[in-house]
């Protein structure tokens, strides 16, 4: 049954991605295999001078553990199917899950822009080398728009008048055997001196840390991360509201400008690994990814410091 699905799964892929004028484009447009991928539509425009009033995303097979991000003002739905076959997932195998994704209720004026986000995981069964194609549905106040067509091998997704929204996928062994201290060039970007907080027993939340410099003339967004022992990550940001520390999520990423270097550190922006399903330990080095915007998806590998770890030391030890 595996040969006839992977068979399957690779006439849904292709080199092509969808072309930047489509009404629905996603802002992460890079992944790897066996990876969390934040899924980001962009919607830039109504349908014919419409107002958008409901966006739904179908999740491919080989996608699984799809969860939505709710949205203000916007009723949030989505219905579960089966999938072709189990799939390993954290916590065992998974026959079955999330297939399609609503926002329904809203108002997007023709003339402005919005993002309807949401995170799944990319199986073993995308293959690098192709694209991962999520159709959506643009509903516009009577009108629809159906960006669902798939290149056939060797089309472009440019020849289609409906492109559905792809993701190109790739290895994400090329990095996972530099050593924690070293630094990761991605595009125009350097990612150096990645690291983890050590966590007690029965912790389900990790924080995460690093700097990234963009030596480019674009800027790029800090969108997701991953590591094995997490289910999800969000990039956080601790701010003192009346002598209250306060943490919350970064809505659509941490930019980095151009010439800019942006430090992630305990206090500050960081990293936030939850639904841990084991202790992270100090002295233990951890492979993950970091997904830019434009760069993609970069694996990078996490030194893990102490419980309360401040900042990292030469040679990957840490300090209280």
């Amino acid at each position: 049954m595996f040969l006839p699905l992977r068979a399957g799964l690779a006439a849904a892929l292709s080199l092509a991605a969808a072309p930047a004028f489509a009404h629905a484009v996603l802002a992460v447009t890079q992944a790897s295999p066996n990876q969390t991928y934040r899924g980001v539509v962009q919607i830039g425009h109504g349908c014919d001078g419409k107002a958008t009033t409901g966006i739904t995303v179908t999740i491919p097979e080989g996608v699984i553990a799809a969860k939505p991000m709710p949205k203000a003002g916007w009723q949030l739905s989505t219905v579960k199917g089966g999938y072709a076959r189990a799939y390993p997932s954290y916590h065992g195998t998974v026959a079955e899950g999330v297939k399609t994704i609503t926002w329904t209720g809203g108002a997007l004026p023709d003339d402005q822009y919005d993002e309807f986000v949401f995170q799944a995981r990319l199986t073993d069964a995308v293959a690098p080398g192709g694209t991962v194609y999520f159709p959506v549905r643009q509903d516009c106040d009577g009108a629809v728009a159906d960006w669902s067509q798939v290149p056939a091998a060797g089309q472009s997704a440019r020849d289609l008048k409906s492109p559905a929204p792809g993701v190109r996928i790739v290895a994400a062994a090329a990095a996972s055997a530099a050593p924690a201290s070293a630094s990761v060039k991605a595009g125009d970007l350097t990612i150096q001196a990645p690291w983890i907080r050590a966590t007690p027993g029965g912790a389900k939340v990790a924080g995460g840390y690093l700097q990234v410099t963009n030596t480019g003339t674009e800027p790029d967004r800090l969108v997701a991360a991953s590591i094995p022992l997490a289910a999800r990550a969000e990039v956080h940001q601790m701010a003192m509201d009346k002598g209250v520390a306060k943490m919350a999520p970064v809505e659509g990423g941490l930019v980095i400008k151009p010439g800019e270097t942006v430090v992630l550190k305990p206090g500050g922006y960081h990293l936030m690994f939850m639904d841990l399903s084991g202790p992270v330990k100090a002295g233990d080095t951890l492979d993950g990814t970091l997904t830019f915007a434009r760069a993609g998806t970069v694996p990078v590998r996490f030194a893990v410091g102490a419980i309360g770890a401040s900042a990292p030391e030469a040679g990957g030890h840490q300090h209280h």
